[in-house]
């Protein structure tokens, strides 16, 4: 599972010389909170993603156990150099390379000594993991990707973390804002490259201390255009894609300012269940790159002869029953799994274990009508439709279609919306609503959901 996610910048003046600019050294102090953060969370995994280590064919994955060397930074080799060793985590390095080539990405993983290390990388590692408690993974970015490769990307990495059983923490590393000043400048003088560009920040800045990750990610195309962002914004796509692509976080901007005129902010995002995670914007679900044109498939997509690390096991499509839920009155389960997707079956309001139907039955036992409560049903329906998803591993904020089926228009559907209502309104899930002449029990409400696994 991913605990938290950090964005963090590159440019290592934090790092090498924080005492040279109160900038530099209030985002030092921002490094500084996320690592105690990060200590206290449990982690056992830091996974990175670097728009400073540019990959040009396909993504490559750093599974060195032990990298060590000495880097010098090609822009502020005057700060001094930076010696590093890290404890990294090859076994999930080969993980993360095959559940990005299960979404049909070419990926590699690399290992051998002296392979370069990338500032930003080397700041974040020595700033938030000193002492190298916890092992890291590092994930470079291809310079050629755009969106939907990078989101696949950054799905591929949550498959492999709930694939291996760890408690991660994510970490893009990335300028916001990414003009910088291409003469020689006093440190001291160090601001923003224009006040557009300070504009844009504050302005995603904003959206990430509200948690809406995912509205970043979608506007991070306007965001690079219009100022500059590093990489045009990859960092949100991947960091959004394996957090979840929703805005329920709690966010905190732990410290923003000018790192020789680029924008650098210390952003901490952690998961909350009970925010919102409705998206304010929507440009549809990647699940797997076939190519910029739909050129590739996932079949094609590793060349035949390379050698296949150990697979992640598919996701199950066996069917899905939950004790805490009704039984189905057929031969049926409660869900099935397809993929990203779980179907459920049409779900009444009767009660597990004594088929009690709350606000009571339609009809008696001789089949005669009788008087009943459709606020009292409807709630009941979704209650169970919820208890099921949370079975399956799910949740209701992950309803995208529900069908609704009422023995009674008239009477009912003015209750049964309100119900509705006080669930979806912020789930925003497709629906249609039917009535149909009799249920299979006598039942006035019934519900069948797609939701996302």
């Amino acid at each position: 599972m991913i605990l938290q996610g950090y964005l963090v910048p590159g440019k290592p003046l934090p790092l090498l010389a924080p005492e040279k600019n109160p900038a530099w050294a209030e985002l030092r102090r921002g490094f500084e909170t996320a690592r105690d953060e990060i200590r206290a969370s449990g982690a056992d995994l830091l996974l990175l993603y670097s728009t400073q280590w540019l990959n040009v064919i396909g993504h490559q994955i750093q599974a060195d156990p032990a990298p060590e060397w000495v880097h010098v930074d090609q822009d502020f080799h005057t700060f001094g150099t930076m010696s590093y060793k890290f404890r990294m985590d090859p076994v999930f390095a080969k993980a993360y390379e095959a559940a990005a080539r299960a979404r049909g990405l070419h990926a590699r993983t690399v290992s051998y000594r002296g392979f370069p290390l990338d500032s930003g990388v080397i700041q974040a590692l020595q700033l938030l993991n000193p002492d190298n408690a916890i092992p890291a993974c590092i994930v470079g970015c291809n310079m050629y990707a755009d969106r939907g490769e990078t989101i696949v990307l950054g799905k591929a990495a949550a498959e492999a973390i709930a694939a291996s059983g760890r408690k991660a923490v994510v970490v893009s590393v990335s300028a916001l804002s990414n003009r910088i000043f291409s003469k020689q400048i006093d440190p001291k003088d160090d601001r923003l490259y224009s006040a557009k560009d300070d504009e844009w920040n504050r302005k995603v800045l904003e959206m990430l201390g509200e948690g809406r990750l995912e509205d970043v990610s979608q506007v991070a195309r306007d965001f690079a255009a219009q100022a500059s962002g590093e990489q045009r914004g990859k960092a949100f796509w991947w960091l959004a894609a394996a957090m979840g692509q929703h805005n329920g976080y709690d966010g905190t901007v732990h410290a923003y300012g000018p790192l020789w005129g680029s924008g650098g902010a210390v952003v901490g995002l952690r998961p909350n269940p009970a925010k919102d995670r409705s998206r304010e914007f929507d440009e549809g679900e990647v699940q797997t790159f076939t190519g910029d044109r739909g050129v590739l498939s996932a079949a094609t997509a590793a060349p035949a002869s390379a050698p296949e690390p150990a697979p992640i096991a598919p996701r199950p499509s066996d069917p899905i029953r939950a004790d805490a839920a009704p039984k189905p009155v057929g031969a049926y389960p409660h869900a099935r799994r397809e993929g990203d997707l779980l179907f459920l079956s049409g779900i009444g309001p009767r009660q597990a274990g004594s088929d009690e139907i709350p606000g009571g039955p339609v009809r008696n036992t001789d089949g005669s009508a009788r008087d009943y409560d459709a606020t009292a049903q409807t709630k009941a329906v979704i209650e169970n439709i919820k208890t099921i998803l949370e079975a399956a591993g799910s949740s209701l904020d992950k309803v995208v279609d529900c069908q609704c089926f009422l023995i009674d228009m008239a009477r009912d559907f003015k209750a049964f919306n309100a119900v509705y209502a006080s669930y979806f309104t912020s789930i925003q899930a497709t629906r249609t609503t039917v009535e149909v002449r009799a249920l299979p029990t006598p039942i006035a409400v019934e519900m069948k959901v797609i939701a996302k696994a």
